[in-house]
């Protein structure tokens, strides 16, 4: 079989990078990207702005009292458009085979390289050289033949680095992770696995299939599999999103509205911040509920038009909610999800009615 050469391009602290750099003035200080407002997030925040503990998604608010010096910028998502596409214009001229994530990161598949470079790290840096040239910005990358571990690879030195995870090395590598880091892992799964006793790669890979079914269900085998080291994903140029969703479990059961509204508001967010991206502004909305004895249950909501304020579909999400609750059982976990995108500026302007 033919080993992959897989690479992962992530643009160091994107948005904020490009605000310093158009605006010299905000250079080595902390910025975020984002509105200040009190109901505010914040889109993305520079190396500066890290040193306190400011990260994306955060609230507005919090991120202020964490860094009293924080320069709050708004968004600029043409520029930053513009700037991916040129980037985008730098893969491929190595390889056709490109998978974009978002506007500052993506998958690479350079196993046959345009350019006939040998090492895929000769291509990665090579790329990190032109944008760097081009754009003035600079970039990280993960190298390795899975894409599973070119992206845990490419935020391992960041930023402005590169790391490579060769075949034979790659189950070592992720033996050696905390469970927090691997790529989908959010706090809710993290909890999970600690309380099933596994806090780093090798504990999960001591696990049989057999325990793995018994704990995971479905997710057995992708679990299984990537202890080992192992993804079988290939790189899917020009793949059209169908949606973008978001959920979290819970560590406590709920059964009051107000600790849905709580909980649901960063997974709109974030849901949010995807679709903002990559301009797919949504027609539908989708709320998932999960109950303590784990049946769930969807519900859907179209406009009439795509809604492409963030206040709009947040709105949207909540009448969904308040419908739904107080629910027939607690709730253990909630889900957001939008979809029936408009691609830019193809959408309807007729007047928001949700039926």
């Amino acid at each position: 079989m033919t080993v992959r050469k897989m690479i992962h391009v992530d643009m160091d602290a994107f948005y904020a990078s490009v605000e310093q750099r158009d605006n010299p003035a905000l250079r080595g200080k902390p910025v975020a990207v984002g509105h200040g407002a009190a109901r505010g997030v914040v889109a993305a925040a520079s190396y500066e702005a890290r040193v306190f503990g400011v990260h994306s998604a955060m609230a507005s608010v919090t991120a202020m009292r964490k860094c009293r010096d924080l320069i709050f910028v708004p968004p600029r998502f043409d520029v930053y458009k513009a700037v991916s596409a040129q980037i985008r214009e730098i893969f491929a001229e190595h390889t056709p085979l490109i998978e974009p994530l978002s506007l500052d990161e993506a998958y690479l598949d350079v196993t046959d390289n345009l350019q006939g470079i040998p090492l895929a790290r000769d291509v990665a840096n090579a790329i990190r050289a032109k944008i760097k040239q081009v754009t003035g910005l600079n970039s990280s990358a993960g190298i390795s033949y899975n894409k599973f571990l070119a992206k845990m690879a490419s935020g391992h030195r960041k930023p402005n680095n590169f790391f490579v995870i060769p075949p034979g090395k790659g189950a070592a590598f992720v033996a050696g992770l905390p469970i927090e880091k691997f790529h989908g892992v959010g706090p809710a799964t993290a909890a999970r696995m600690h309380a099933l006793g596994i806090r780093t790669g090798a504990d999960l890979a001591a696990l049989s299939l057999e325990q793995m079914i018994e704990r995971f269900g479905r997710s057995a085998d992708y679990w299984f599999d990537l202890s080992k080291g192992i993804d079988h994903r290939q790189v899917m140029p020009n793949r059209e999103r169908k949606s973008v969703g978001a959920e979290d479990t819970f560590r406590e059961d709920i059964a009051t509205i107000e600790a849905a509204r709580v909980l649901v508001a960063p997974l709109v967010q974030k849901v949010w911040r995807v679709c903002e991206q990559r301009e797919l502004w949504p027609r539908t909305v989708t709320l998932k509920v999960k109950f303590n004895n784990f049946e769930q249950i969807t519900r859907s909501r179209s406009a009439t038009r795509h809604l492409r304020e963030p206040g709009e579909f947040a709105a949207a999400v909540q009448g969904l909610l308040v419908a739904e609750f107080p629910p027939s059982l607690p709730v253990r976990l909630l889900g957001v999800t939008a979809s029936s995108f408009a691609l830019g500026s193809d959408h309807a302007e007729e007047q928001l009615s949700l039926v």
